[in-house]
């Protein structure tokens, strides 16, 4: 399986970087102690420095410093928390649940209609943390705002219920 292919594809929209208002309703989820992976950032990701300030152990790791999400797991790490490339979300997907920790991770929500989180989850605990206001993502230096999808944190063992729906701060 060549990852880089799969994780990072030629798609416009893979390496859109999450705004800091998408960041912070994640962070009061996060159980307290926790070391926090984030699998798909560099030091300048929102996720990194907004979870780092709230007094999170972070580690972050990305495919650019060698570290491919298929085949790099941290020595010890408690929960994930990040957005990964659109594409290849179900084989991401299954990578988190195969570690069998709590993760939030944002997508699109146009996946519910796909089979693959339905498969996936269907003995699983999919948990969501849905907004009122679409997400905006800065795509290379731009902010796109006629994002025609919106998304939300799918969770696992992470959230206190189900689903949560929340406005964002925007």
């Amino acid at each position: 399986m060549d990852s880089r292919e799969i994780l990072y594809s030629a798609g416009r929209n893979d390496e859109c970087m999450t705004l800091p208002y998408a960041v912070e309703p994640i962070i009061k989820y996060i159980p307290p102690g926790s070391i926090v992976w984030c699998p798909f950032d560099k030091e300048s990701s929102e996720f990194v420095k907004q979870i780092k300030a709230a007094g999170y152990k972070v580690i972050y790791s990305h495919i650019d410093y060698g570290q491919d999400f298929y085949e790099y797991e941290p020595l010890i790490w408690d929960v994930i928390v990040s957005n990964p490339p659109f594409t290849g979300k179900r084989k991401i997907f299954e990578r988190a649940l195969s570690f069998d920790k709590p993760f939030a991770l944002i997508m699109s929500n146009t996946w519910l209609n796909d089979s693959a989180p339905k498969q996936l989850f269907r003995n699983k605990q999919l948990e969501l943390l849905m907004f009122e206001q679409r997400m905006l993502f800065n795509n290379r230096g731009n902010i796109d705002k006629r994002i025609t999808f919106s998304s939300s944190y799918f969770c696992h063992n992470f959230l206190p219920k189900q689903i949560i729906i929340e406005s964002l701060n925007i």
